[in-house]
C-alpha cells in the first residue's frame, strides 16, 4: 500500500466516526425527555398509579407534566385484597352518596359537613357504614384523588369498627373494559404522558386495579340492598343469588367484551335490565306490586340505587326506593341518606337532616 492511499483510508475512517459520534449524540438528545419543554397543555399533576412487576412496586406520578418514577417494596402497598361480602346483619348507622364522577371537592364537602370525615378527611363515622353506590370514574378532573381517599377511609373505618363499601357502578365497568367515552381529557393526557392506555392502569397488575376487582355489585346492609342501576324482574326471571351475582360481575372485569357479546351473558348482566345499568324503577312507571315482588325475591324491604341523577336524595313507593344520585358529577350540590335503624333521613349539602316521609 502506497503512503498516499494509507493516508486516504485513515481520512474516510475520521470522517465516519465523527458522523457516528453526531447521529448518537442527536439520539441522546431526542430521548432525553426531561431536556424537552412539555407544552402548557400538558402540564397536569395525577397519580400516583403503582404498577406490580415481580418482586417490586412502581409508582409513577405526573408533576407538572413530568412523570417522576419511585421503586419500593412489595410491602408499601397493600397488593391482596379480600372479596368484599356481600351480606351485612345488625348495623345501626348508614350512610349513602352516589355519582361522585371525579367531584372529589365537592364529595369532601358534603362527607365533612354531615360529619362521616372529619376537616383532616379522617373517618368520624364511628361504627357506621358508609356505602358509595358507584360512578366514582368518569366525567370530572379528580377520579384518582378520590379512589385513593377511598382507599384509605377504608383502613380507618375498620379500625374504628366501621365499614366502606364502594360498589361498581357502570362507568367502573365501563373504564376497567376500556370504554372511555366519558373520561375527563385531564386522563387522556395522563395516559398519554405515562404512555399507556387508560383502562390499564387500572389492570390486576396494579394495586388500583387488584383492590377494584375485590369489590361487590350489590350488598345488603339490615333489609336495605345497595346497588347502583337496580335489580329488575327481567333479571330475575332466573335464579338470584347476590353472593354468585357478585362473583360472576368480578370475574367479568377480565374478561374479552366481545367474547361477553356473543351469549346470553352481556345482556343479562351488562344489558339495560342488568343492576349497573338499570332505570326502570323511575323511567318505567311500575305499578307497586311489582317492586314490592322484586324485594320479596332479592329478601329486601328496600332498595338504594343510584344511576338516575335527581336533585335531592329522593324516596318513591312508600320508601321501598331511595334514589342517591344527587347530581354531584355536576360539581355544585349533592346529599347523603342517613339511614338509622328505620328513620330515613336528607343529609343536606350544609349537614342539615330532614326526614323521609
Amino acid at each position: 500500500m502506497t503512503k498516499t492511499k494509507f493516508i486516504f483510508i485513515l481520512c474516510l475512517i475520521g470522517i465516519a466516526l465523527v458522523s457516528c459520534s453526531n447521529v448518537k449524540n442527536k439520539g441522546i438528545t431526542k430521548k432525553n425527555t426531561n431536556d424537552l419543554e412539555i407544552p402548557d397543555s400538558l402540564k397536569i399533576n395525577d397519580g400516583p398509579y403503582v404498577f406490580i412487576k415481580n418482586e417490586v412496586l412502581i409508582e409513577k406520578s405526573i408533576v407538572s407534566g413530568k412523570v417522576t418514577k419511585k421503586f419500593m417494596p412489595l410491602t408499601a402497598y397493600d397488593i391482596k385484597f379480600k372479596a368484599e361480602a356481600s351480606v351485612y346483619k345488625d348495623v345501626e348507622h348508614i350512610v349513602a352518596l352516589s355519582d361522585i364522577h371525579g367531584q372529589f371537592d365537592l364529595a369532601i364537602e358534603i362527607l365533612k359537613n354531615n360529619k362521616v370525615i372529619d376537616n383532616n378527611l379522617n373517618w368520624s363515622f364511628g361504627k357506621g357504614h358508609f356505602v358509595i353506590v358507584g360512578d366514582v370514574f368518569d366525567r370530572g378532573p379528580k377520579v384518582t384523588e378520590t379512589l385513593w381517599f377511598i382507599y384509605n377511609l377504608e383502613k380507618q373505618a375498620e379500625k374504628s369498627g366501621g365499614k366502606v363499601h364502594f360498589l361498581l357502578g357502570n362507568h367502573e365497568y365501563m373504564v376497567i373494559h376500556n370504554d372511555l367515552r366519558y373520561i375527563h381529557d385531564k386522563y387522556a393526557k395522563a395516559s398519554q404522558l405515562l404512555k399507556t392506555p387508560y383502562n390499564e392502569l387500572f389492570n390486576n397488575e396494579t394495586v388500583l386495579g387488584r383492590w377494584l376487582r375485590s369489590k361487590a355489585t350489590l350488598i345488603k346492609i339490615n333489609d336495605n340492598m345497595f346497588v347502583h342501576g337496580g335489580v329488575s324482574p327481567d333479571f330475575l326471571s332466573e335464579t338470584f343469588n347476590i353472593d354468585n351475582t357478585n362473583q360472576v360481575m368480578r370475574e367479568s372485569l377480565d374478561r374479552d367484551k366481545k367474547e361477553m357479546k356473543a351469549g346470553p351473558f352481556y345482556k343479562r348482566y351488562y344489558g339495560k335490565t342488568g343492576p349497573i345499568w338499570y332505570r326502570g324503577y323511575f323511567n318505567d312507571n311500575l305499578e307497586e306490586s311489582v317492586i314490592d315482588d322484586v324485594l320479596a325475591k332479592v329478601d329486601a324491604n328496600h332498595f338504594v340505587v343510584g344511576h338516575c341523577s335527581q336533585e335531592q336524595v329522593l324516596q318513591l313507593y312508600n320508601k321501598k326506593i331511595f334514589a342517591v344520585d344527587s347530581s354531584i358529577k355536576n360539581g355544585v350540590y349533592g346529599e347523603v341518606l342517613f339511614i338509622n335503624l328505620n328513620a330515613y333521613s336528607r343529609g343536606k349539602k350544609t349537614g342539615e337532616q330532614i326526614k323521609l316521609d
